[in-house]
């Protein structure tokens, strides 16, 4: 994280906090926003530390969207380190995530809003077979945060300047 953290710094982002060693950071950003601070990361990532990494890049006002929008209220009240936020690089077709769903042969169920795809694994994840590979050839690259996560990231943004961004960097394998 020390290593990450120091990266977003020396590329001129401001007020950069993780979130414990989860693999999230926090920062402000002036120039660039959405897609073109995702691709502008990942080029950089290249050059600094030679290994392909994507990064999964919220604006504030989308972590609040992604968080008002959760189409499963109830599971979270009740038990969100089993409901995953699925971090996407663009929405995905609704045919993709029908198809998603009905290919999942156990309890979870998925659905979509936006670029994101939440996910409630009722059984825990650690047997599931809806796995991020599962997932990701039907909808393509993502990366996931259970619901606890997601908002402590809200509240980690929020305690900062309106401008800070949630990021979710995961190494490409």
């Amino acid at each position: 994280m020390t290593d990450l953290r120091n990266f977003l710094t020396k590329l001129g982002f401001d007020d950069v906090r993780s979130l414990l060693q989860s693999g999230n950071v926090v920062f402000g950003s002036r120039a660039r926003t959405g897609a073109e601070l995702e691709r502008f990361l990942e080029a950089e990532s290249v050059k600094h530390f030679g290994i392909e990494i994507d990064f999964f890049v919220r604006a504030p006002e989308e972590w609040k969207t992604m968080i008002r929008q959760n189409p499963f209220r109830k599971e979270a009240e009740l038990d969100p380190a089993r409901l995953v936020v699925m971090l996407l690089k663009s929405p995905p077709r609704p045919e993709d995530v029908a198809a998603l769903q009905e290919g999942i042969s156990g309890a979870e169920v998925v659905r979509a809003k936006g670029r994101q795809l939440y996910a409630f694994y009722p059984d825990g994840q650690g047997r599931s077979r809806l796995t991020n590979a599962v997932i990701e050839r039907k909808l393509g690259r993502c990366t996931g945060r259970n619901w606890n996560t997601v908002l402590k990231l809200a509240m980690l943004a929020k305690a900062g300047s309106a401008k800070l961004t949630p990021v979710a960097p995961r190494k490409r394998i």
